[in-house]
């Protein structure tokens, strides 16, 4: 019987993070990756919102077989599903897809200051378990609120977190696009640089910030899967909670 690869992250201390991240500064996408894939798969996964497939196109050319997770709320766009579908069949994905049970009464209308946790940071928790690390496409260009992102850090759970793009600029984004043919949701050319449910969602203004279109007229910025993780005890006992992987 196998046994179970276990990496250690004891070495890395948040000074050594701190180090790491600031050499990572003037290191390729990439060179980023391939340290995450030789220093933690298989126990790494990419989290990805669809929004854009750049990370996935980098990630995959370093590990084929690298875990990209999906979370589906069930609110997603139509666009988003089926950009989805299409990085999938693009890429041969090793996909793994957090699907939230149905609600009788919509998490958004029920329950909206909790939706986020209840329907994506539970997800998240569900899909690193046994993880020691993982990936975002995470960009400090996207918003003031995360000028200040690390390429490297240990995230609320202890894990190494890594954001191989977090020094990127928009016209990088657009750059390495048209020079991969990388695929893009397609709302990304109807007014929405930030795409997240639909039911909080709405197209950007011209000179609006990237994520303004996020939540408006709520107190709020971040889904959570970026922040402080908090325990809801009301969404502990929902056992019903499901998860549908899917292979390349």
């Amino acid at each position: 019987m196998a046994l179970l690869d276990t990496r250690s992250t004891d070495d890395l201390t948040d000074e050594a993070l701190a180090d790491l991240s600031a050499r990572f500064e003037t290191a390729s996408a990439g060179e980023i990756v391939a340290w995450a894939v030789e220093r933690f798969h298989p126990q790494i996964c990419l989290a990805a919102s669809m929004t854009d497939a750049v990370l996935i196109d980098v990630a995959v050319a370093v590990e084929p077989a690298i875990e990209v997770v999906f979370i589906d709320t069930g609110y997603h766009f139509t666009e988003t599903m089926e950009t989805l579908e299409k990085v999938r069949r693009r890429y041969g994905l090793n996909l793994r897809i957090m699907t939230v049970p149905h609600y009788q009464v919509p998490l958004w209308q029920s329950d909206p200051v909790n939706c986020c946790s209840a329907a994506k940071v539970f997800q998240l928790e569900r899909a690193l378990v046994g993880k020691v690390a993982w990936m975002s496409g995470l960009r400090r260009q996207e918003s003031d609120t995360r000028r200040e992102a690390a390429i490297v850090s240990r995230d609320r759970r202890g894990l190494v977190k890594v954001n191989p793009l977090a020094n990127w600029s928009d016209l990088d984004v657009e750059g390495y696009i048209a020079d991969h043919d990388v695929p893009v949701n397609p709302l990304l050319l109807k007014g929405y640089p930030s795409i997240g449910c639909w039911p909080c969602t709405r197209p950007v203004r011209p000179g609006e910030e990237a994520r303004s279109g996020r939540w408006v007229g709520q107190a709020k910025t971040e889904c959570g899967l970026h922040d402080e993780f908090e325990q809801h005890d009301e969404f502990e006992q929902h056992d019903e909670f499901e998860q549908e992987e899917l292979h390349s």
